[in-house]
């Protein structure tokens, strides 16, 4: 190959490649802009919010508002009732579903198919189905509007049983056989030996479903009550709904939605390298 075409296939990568992230960076604006928006949004006088043509930054940043949104409702017992539920849930979530991966893919039992057919199709039954169900049974154990009742209600999630099955099925079966020829019990293979090697995996799901969890909003209001047990969906609709008719007070319902999702955002940049490590590479290294 000559020089000349040598130069002008690395013309056209770098080309390519420029456009590429020309391309990526018009995607993250328009994905960022929404959160961009609403925090300005935040700094804002009512009139300023509906004037036309609408601005994008305040004449003067009104700092007072995140002060007086957070001093009428108690934002702090709202974040901590959905940190610590969400916590617990995906703690529990990474124990049962690394037991019940490693069930469906060591041991040899009856039904050991049917039964994980059965556990995915329950995947496709609508969530709303299973709230009355839910609702009668935590009734009965007098579970309404309490913590364990929104933690053992969700307490098990069939898309990480999947992801760990798919993960725990390319553990080499070599290093599981020498685990137990040195003696080695199931539980301790589990977790010196499965749990190790398919880490980004439960790192993935964890980031997800603990979202999901942060965010979750219907069955929580099913469920709950007391106002000290509210989680911060349920606690900004209230808050939606007390500052007037749909909200008239759209400045401080912009504060009040950025302190609700500041925790989130923090969350992702700190955990964001071992997101994409689990997103990107969830084979096994032999």
């Amino acid at each position: 190959m000559s020089p000349s075409n040598i130069k002008t296939i690395f013309r056209k990568y770098k080309i390519s490649r420029i456009l590429w992230q020309i391309f990526m960076a018009l995607v993250s604006l328009i994905m960022v802009t929404p959160f961009l928006w609403m925090f300005l949004s935040a700094l804002k006088t009512q009139k300023e919010i509906k004037a036309f043509p609408p601005k994008l930054f305040p004449e003067i940043a009104q700092w007072s508002n995140f002060l007086e949104t957070w001093a009428s409702a108690p934002f702090d017992r709202y974040i901590f009732n959905s940190f610590f539920t969400a916590s617990s849930i995906v703690i529990l979530h990474i124990i049962t579903t690394a037991m019940f991966a490693y069930a469906i893919t060591q041991l040899n039992f009856k039904l050991r198919k049917p039964l994980f057919a059965l556990i995915m199709a329950t995947y496709m039954l609508p969530v709303a189905v299973t709230y009355v169900p839910s609702y009668i049974i935590l009734a009965r154990l007098g579970w309404l509007d309490s913590y364990q009742g929104i933690i053992f209600s969700n307490s098990v999630s069939v898309f990480a049983i999947f992801l760990a099955r798919q993960s725990f099925l390319q553990v080499p079966e070599e290093m599981v056989d020498a685990a137990r020829v040195d003696g080695a019990g199931h539980w301790h293979i589990l977790w010196k030996i499965f749990f190790p090697l398919t880490k980004p995996i439960f790192i993935t799901f964890g980031l997800i479903n603990f979202v999901l969890m942060y965010n979750n909003y219907l069955w929580p209001l099913m469920i709950i009550r007391s106002r000290e047990m509210y989680l911060i969906t349920i606690g900004l609709r209230q808050f939606f709904i007390e500052q007037g008719a749909y909200g008239v007070n759209w400045p401080l319902i912009m504060a009040a939605s950025t302190i609700v999702v500041t925790p989130l955002l923090l969350l992702f940049f700190i955990a964001q390298k071992w997101f994409i490590r689990g997103v990107g590479g969830t084979g096994i290294k032999g």
